[in-house]
């Protein structure tokens, strides 16, 4: 269970922060919500409550994880498929669990493929989207500037 003021990872969003936690009735049905609050401020989120772990929130890595994360992201990718609408849904199933490592696959995947032959604008997005998640957390993890973070990773 979070608290007001925690810092928490959102799959397909980022680092955001818990503002509130809120009662609302949705067909009949009352639930609590976290309110979250993302980057610049004008994104947010309710994530209901009870079901927050299933649908990928989760606190930030800690400190002294992000070594690893960093010496992850330096080793070689796998190219995953070739066919580009299986590797995509299968990418878009890594971003959508919210996991660090997974994000990390996101990115290493959609890289090397970009490198080889380039991307789609879809894969373009996913792969700017991964990146700028992983760079947040580890930035504000680690109190530095996302720029110098990749500087770290590249």
């Amino acid at each position: 269970m979070f608290t007001i003021g925690d810092l928490v990872c959102y799959p397909m969003h980022g680092v955001g922060t818990v503002e509130r936690i809120v009662s609302q009735t949705v067909l009949g049905a009352t639930a609590d919500y976290y309110s979250l609050r993302f980057g610049n401020g004008k994104v947010t989120a309710l994530v209901p409550v009870l079901s927050a772990e299933s649908i990928g929130l989760r606190s930030l890595i800690a400190p002294n994880e992000c070594d690893d994360v960093i010496l992850y992201m330096k080793k070689p990718g796998n190219r995953g498929s070739d066919n580009w609408n299986q590797r995509y849904r299968e990418n878009m199933d890594k971003m959508r669990s919210g996991g660090i490592y997974d994000l990390a696959d996101v990115v290493k995947c959609l890289s090397l493929r970009e490198m080889e032959k380039g991307l789609s604008s879809g894969e373009r997005k996913m792969l700017a989207t991964a990146k700028m998640i992983i760079l947040t957390e580890l930035a504000t993890v680690l109190n530095m500037d996302p720029a110098e973070i990749e500087k770290k990773i590249s």
